[in-house]
């Protein structure tokens, strides 16, 4: 009979602290945020830099969306993250001015080295340029960039770093052609 094979124990990837932090940021936002109507969002930004984010003003992070750890996001002035976004920043996550991210993109800061038995995390920020748009049920990846005044089309899956001003689709995120942008209008 073949022995099962012995999977080396895996350690916590972050410490004890982080983790702290992460459950009561996760109790308070539950109770004192997710909940809140769109009006709120002032209470909201504060409720983020309480816990160490780094939110210019005019930024907006509704209710039902989520951030993983506080202290690894940067929203720059006039930045939304709309409902059910997840921000998995298990990395810093820059979000540059002007740029929306829209209902339940993904944007997810870490992995796992599925090429070792122990699978351990690897993480790599990500950045998102200003005057971008990342549309409904998006996925940016880890160290991915969405660079000045790209749009990344619903659904679509960005990996890798996207040339300024381009309108991306599909998986993988594909250059589908300029984005022709008015900021006056």
């Amino acid at each position: 009979m073949d022995a099962a094979p012995v999977l080396p124990s895996r350690a916590p990837s972050f410490p004890l602290r982080h983790r702290l932090l992460r459950l009561i940021w996760m109790i308070v936002w539950a109770l004192g945020a997710s909940w809140t109507p769109k009006k709120l969002v002032r209470w909201r930004r504060f409720l983020l830099r309480l816990f160490g984010a780094s939110m210019a003003d005019r930024t907006d992070v509704r209710g039902s969306a989520r951030v993983w750890y506080p202290p690894w996001l940067r929203m720059e002035r006039a930045t939304v993250l709309a409902e059910g976004v997840i921000c998995y920043n298990m990395a810093p996550i820059t979000i540059r001015e002007n740029t929306i991210i829209s209902q339940r993109a993904f944007l997810c800061a870490g992995t796992h080295d599925y090429t070792r038995g122990s699978h351990p995390l690897v993480t790599r920020p990500i950045e998102i340029g200003p005057h971008a748009w990342v549309c409904a049920e998006s996925f940016v990846g880890p160290g991915a960039v969405v660079s000045e005044g790209c749009v990344v089309g619903a659904r679509a899956v960005v990996n890798g770093r996207l040339a300024p001003w381009g309108v991306y689709a599909g998986n993988p995120a594909t250059r589908i052609k300029e984005r022709q942008f008015d900021a006056g209008s």
